[in-house]
This record gives structure tokens, C-alpha cells and sequence, in this order.
């Protein structure tokens, strides 16, 4: 077997480890948490690496968040293409990001679908949440597209999103007051932070139709 590369064992560990020490030496943060925060140290560890090119030593890694600021992060998913270093050229993709809640509270599910500017779809994502609100979902189907869009090599990003609050929360004109929403919008605004370009706008739902359909499908296929 082929040595694997630093971000891959991070990678490993955040899905398969225990970590049961872990936990028990820091009582304050979650599974998910920790799990999060693995995640994202992969796919910063990745991006160096790639920037920098496969002879560099991956020595320097950005510094990761505080707990309390990570949130629930899907599976890793094996990138749909290879795609040239971030920072040799630019990559510009767009996120249809959508979340849906029957009851609200309710079943509930998160969608996204990241596009180049032609409109070629590159991926299409669901994951679904459990018992969870509308905006809560909104904000996973963000965060599910985003990790996504950074793993496929982008490094300029567009969203779009039908949920006038989070688009308005993200672009400062509202705030976040919702207990619940606060750190899926302090890790939202950490991953939009590691794009070299990233715009939040808002389209009205007939346009997110997209995404709106992998939020439902995440609910109705458990994914």
C-alpha cells in the first residue's frame, strides 16, 4: 500500500477514529466538533499542498478555528476531477445551496450543487439532518457545498440561495440571533474566508430549483 499524505490520514481519522481520549480531556466539544475540525485541516493541509506543488513540505497549515465555531460536516467525498493548484489559475464555481424542513422542526434536509459558469454541473450533494428547522438546513446545505467546492480545487465562489436571512446574515445585514444558527454561520463565514473571491446572493426559490431538489431527495433517500 502507498504511503498516504498527511491530509489523507487526518482524513481517515475524522472518520473512523473514536476519539474517545480526545473528548474525555476536553468535555466541552462534541464529536461532531472534533470530527469538523479534522476535516478541515485536511482540506487546508490539501490545498497548501497543492499551491505549493507535490515536492513541498506540508509543514504550515492555517490555524483552525475555536470549537465552538465548527459544525456538523458531512462525510468526505472523493473529488469528481482533478483540477489545477489553487492559486495557478482562477476556478470559479457557483453554489446552488437549499435546505428543507417538513414541520419545521421537522425532517429535514440539506442540498447543494456546485456548477461551473457554463451551467456544467460538477456536483450534486444531499445529506439529510434528522429533526431539524428550515433555516438550520439552510445553512448545512451551505456548508456541505462549500467543504465540496473546496475539495474540487476551487478558489473563487459564487452561492446562490432562496433563504433571504442567511444571505442577508452572511452579507452583514442581519444579525444572527438564533442560538442554534451561530455556528453554522461563524463556520460558514470561516470557509467563505479561504476563497480568494466569494459573493452571497439571493434568487428567488424557482431559481434554486437545483438544489431545492437535493435538499428533498436527502430527506426522502436518507442520504
Amino acid at each position: 500500500m502507498a504511503r498516504p499524505s498527511p491530509s489523507e490520514l487526518l482524513g481517515f481519522i475524522a472518520s473512523h477514529e473514536p476519539l474517545a481520549r480526545t473528548l474525555e480531556h476536553y468535555p466541552g466539544v462534541t464529536r461532531e466538533e472534533l470530527r469538523a475540525l479534522l476535516r478541515e485541516a485536511a482540506v487546508l493541509l490539501r490545498l497548501e499542498v497543492q499551491a505549493d506543488g507535490p515536492a513541498a513540505e506540508p509543514a504550515r497549515t492555517r490555524p483552525l478555528p475555536e470549537p465552538e465555531s465548527a459544525s456538523v460536516a458531512p462525510p468526505p467525498r472523493p473529488p469528481l476531477e482533478e483540477t489545477q493548484p489553487a492559486g495557478r489559475r482562477a476556478r470559479l464555481l457557483r453554489l446552488f445551496s437549499d435546505g428543507a424542513a417538513r414541520g419545521n422542526p421537522g425532517p429535514a434536509g440539506a442540498g447543494a450543487v456546485l456548477t461551473t459558469t457554463d451551467g456544467t454541473v460538477v456536483a450534486r450533494l444531499g445529506k439529510y439532518l434528522g429533526t431539524q428547522t428550515n433555516n438550520y438546513a439552510e445553512y448545512m446545505g451551505l456548508l456541505l457545498g462549500l467543504e465540496e467546492a473546496l475539495k474540487l480545487g476551487a478558489n473563487e465562489i459564487e452561492v446562490v440561495a432562496d433563504s433571504e436571512l442567511m444571505v442577508r446574515q452572511l452579507n452583514g445585514l442581519y444579525k444572527v440571533k438564533n442560538a442554534g444558527l451561530k455556528p453554522l454561520f461563524q463556520r460558514a463565514q470561516g470557509l467563505l474566508g479561504l476563497f480568494r473571491r466569494s459573493t452571497v446572493r439571493h434568487v428567488p426559490r424557482e431559481q434554486n430549483k437545483l438544489a431545492d431538489e437535493m435538499s428533498n431527495r436527502a430527506i426522502d433517500e436518507r442520504m
